[in-house]
């Protein structure tokens, strides 16, 4: 991934809580015909392993074993006018960019379809989506014989990860008047996820501060 310097998140508390907020990661690998292929999953990293399933139908877990793969955990990201920067009015020497963060995770996966370990993963999965509710939803909420039916349905897949890549571009190139710009320009426009990338910045904004 081409990272300049000050795009780079080397914090790994700061790139464990983004890969935990987004909960989903695109996994990708090289199918037996040459050619990537690509499929969306909810995701829990513990310690070096990261944990997923997939629908048993899908045969992209099929050529996954012992495979190297990336997984690609996209954060809020927008358009960013340089309509947004105090520049414009300077001089006029300004582009329209993207601003966004992501993480990329590589190494080695593992497919696993014993159910105790599948149950394991769903638990997991659903725990983490579910605890800040006042009544997290649990496996045992359901009947037995249809969780374990849904079980047959996946395959469970354990990602050990080999390296670790992590971006934010948030306009750190920027003066601090342009970035204010960004900040202004992006909470006045529809899409939640601007609003989303405001507040990336601010909050990077008042670490480099403190």
């Amino acid at each position: 991934m081409y990272t300049p310097r000050f795009n780079a998140v080397a914090d790994e508390a700061e790139v464990r809580r983004t890969v935990a907020a987004v909960g989903s990661a695109q996994l990708v690998s090289t199918g037996p015909d040459g050619y990537p292929a690509a499929t969306l999953l909810p995701v829990v990293w513990r310690d070096d392993v990261v944990v997923a399933h997939l629908a048993r139908a899908n045969d992209h877990w099929q050529h996954l074993d012992g495979a190297s793969v990336l997984l690609v955990v996209t954060g809020p990201d927008a358009y960013v006018s340089p309509g947004w920067y105090a520049a414009k009015a300077e001089h006029g020497r300004v582009v329209p960019t993207w601003n966004y963060s992501v993480v990329q995770l590589r190494g080695r996966a593992r497919v696993h379809q014993d159910p105790a370990w599948l149950r394991r993963a769903v638990d997991d999965l659903t725990d983490a989506h579910e605890a800040h509710r006042p009544q997290p939803w649990g496996t045992d909420d359901a009947p037995a014989a249809y969780v374990e039916g849904q079980l047959r349905g996946i395959v469970g897949v354990e990602v050990r990860v080999e390296q670790v890549e992590a971006k934010a571009k948030l306009s750190q190139n920027r003066s601090e008047a342009d970035r204010d710009g960004v900040v202004t320009g992006l909470l006045a426009e529809p899409d939640p996820r601007a609003a989303a990338v405001a507040g990336q910045m601010r909050v990077r904004r008042s670490g480099a501060a403190g």
